[in-house]
């Protein structure tokens, strides 16, 4: 469409030029200035004329009416000046004769801008807390993060995903106090991650103590689970080897999560590699005199800029996220030479993000700017928020094996004798959380519901896999027609400029950091070939062109699709 409206936008120019040859205004210009008509009845584009009004020193009914009289041909099938609005209609030939053999030629890489060349992307996303589960409330990090990754990878940036993961810190003090208290190293290897978090539940509990039933607080244990931790920053060797196991169960246990979603890092360097990195990063705010002693804590002053002290430093010299924030910035420019850093958390995080980038720009480092926290709202399963400390938590992996059993029920009913159904049930499944997910603003807090995710009827994820499977079905029993392109209805000519909207969603996406963007174009290409499957008799048509056309028009959906979905984590089905 973009094409499409760079032409139109180059006709306008003209006739802007015929009234007032000296007009500072651009083909761009115009281009930008083009709308989609909120009814399809007024035209597939419109151009505001009142935009115009001042430049030309003419009414915009007026200036409407003298550019739609030279509007034709190319792309325009036919142009209305209607109220100081140019409406436009595009000419279904040009479809048939330029977008359709474009998608067929591009096949699944139709629609990359390719406005990344030669540049690095840095992508910070997931990120879990070792020895913690994967659960809801990691959704969104992990599949925005990663839907970003890949757009920008479509549109031919060099990306780099990063796993930062949480390896460091007081709570492994604390899981170190639990396992030497109440652990067993066998029922741990058998049980993996779940015993982990039983142990840190617990050790939470018991130091929080329940006033209530007369159980005292256990601060001492606190205090050991601090001097454990310290322990580990010295590197003693117990604490360090329990610590690299602890490690090393969380990530095989991440890994099956990420498989099902299919998604995988570049390097998972976490807190725990930058300790060393630290130090110059800190002895660089002392020599530019950045930071300053406020009740023990070394802290950078942002009052001036609207914001509360950047903590650098603890009272007993120890560091804080925003410290190992920065020297990961700082490695990661040096390493990869980013052009864009992108990090992905929630809304709670903004005002870290803020402090911690002003920070690194108060220190001197040009690439500040390059610097681009995304947020997204919280998760919460039936209005329950989610917290790991007290045990309140659904996990990712059982939300998943929910949601495929659901799936396995369904095509019992409908499809008994399917090949492969157990990995089709795993890719419908997981498919609908991430689809039901990815759908919904990044920003907007989401209540999730997983009867309304796994239905096959309205806006969701198996409604869109079941498109894609249909698109298959068809092409598998279509036999090679030949002869030329013909439009000849309306349901195809909607079909077909759905399509060539492909790019334009992709730029919008990258733009405003927003995977939503695709998810819902995903819906609207769903909805035009399913209108066009029910009212175009498709392998039937009576005249070779018309069927022809149909069937490849059926194959463009089926790339434009596929393509799509996998810049979402969704996988394609060919079967349902």
């Amino acid at each position: 469409m973009l094409k499409i409206k760079l032409q139109i936008a180059e006709k306008i120019y003209e006739g802007v030029k015929g009234i007032n040859p000296d007009a500072e205004l651009s083909v761009q210009d115009i281009a930008a200035m083009l709308e989609y008509p909120p009814d399809t009845s007024m035209g597939d584009l419109a151009f505001p004329c009142f935009k115009l009004s001042k430049t030309l020193r003419r009414s915009p009914v007026q200036i409407a009416a003298t550019i739609a009289e030279g509007l034709c041909g190319g792309a325009v099938g036919h142009a209305e000046a209607v109220n100081g609005y140019l409406n436009i209609k595009i000419s279904n030939e040009y479809l048939g004769e330029n977008v359709l053999p474009e998608i067929l030629d591009k096949k699944e890489n139709y629609g990359a801008p390719r406005i990344g060349e030669g540049k690095t992307v840095v992508l910070d996303y997931s990120s879990p807390n070792v020895a913690k589960p994967f659960h809801i409330g990691h959704l969104g990090t992990t599949v925005i993060g990663h839907a970003l990754k890949k757009l920008h990878e479509f549109a031919g940036y060099k990306c780099v995903g990063i796993n930062y993961l949480g390896d460091w810190g007081t709570q492994f003090g604390k899981l170190i106090v639990a396992y030497k208290l109440w652990g067993d190293k066998k029922q741990i290897e058998e049980g993996g991650i779940d015993k982990l978090v039983e142990l840190y539940v617990r050790i939470n509990n018991t130091i929080k103590g329940d006033e209530e039933n007369g159980i005292p607080a256990r601060e001492d244990l606190a205090d050991q689970a601090r001097e454990e931790f310290h322990k580990m920053e010295i590197g003693d060797e117990e604490n360090i080897a329990l610590w690299k196991w602890f490690v090393e169960i969380s990530l095989e246990e991440y890994q099956k999560t990420y498989k099902q979603l299919g998604i995988e890092f570049d390097s998972y360097k976490g807190e725990s590699f930058y300790t060393d990195k630290m130090p110059a990063q800190v002895e660089k705010l002392r020599e530019m005199n950045l930071m300053k002693i406020d009740d023990g804590a070394s802290i950078v002053d942002l009052e001036e800029y609207g914001m509360p002290p950047c903590l650098i430093l603890k009272r007993d010299g120890s560091t804080l996220y925003p410290t190992r924030d920065i020297a990961a910035a700082v490695y990661r420019k040096e390493h990869y030479g980013f052009d864009k850093a992108i990090y992905v958390t929630s809304t709670q995080q903004i005002l870290h993000f803020k402090q911690w980038f002003k920070v690194v720009e108060l220190m001197g480092y040009d690439w500040y700017d390059q610097l681009v926290h995304i947020p997204y709202g919280t998760v919460s399963l039936n209005g329950a928020k989610l917290a790991t400390r007290t045990g309140n938590v659904v996990l990712l992996k059982d939300l998943f094996a929910q949601a495929i059993e659901k799936v396995k029920g369904i095509m019992a009913e409908k499809n008994p004798d399917l090949a492969g159904n157990e990995e089709v049930a795993e890719a419908v499944g997981v498919g609908a959380i991430v689809f039901y997910y990815l759908t919904n603003n990044r920003i907007k807090d989401i209540n999730f519901n997983l009867e309304d995710a796994l239905s096959f009827d309205g806006n969701t994820g198996p409604y869109v896999q079941y498109t894609y499977a249909r698109t298959c079905s068809v092409l598998e029993k279509a036999t090679h027609c030949g002869g030329k392109i013909v439009i000849s209805c309306d349901e195809e000519a909607t079909l077909l400029k759905t399509l060539a909207q492909y790019e334009e969603r992709v730029r919008t996406a990258i733009k405003d950091y927003e995977p939503s963007v695709i998810a819902r174009y995903i819906l609207d290409v769903a909805v035009a070939f399913n209108k066009f499957y029910h009212e175009c008799s498709i392998l039937n048509a009576e005249d070779n062109d018309v069927r022809g056309t149909r069937i490849l028009l059926t194959e463009a959906t089926r790339y434009v699709l596929g393509s799509a979905f996998s810049l979402i984590c969704l996988k394609k089905t060919e079967r349902i």
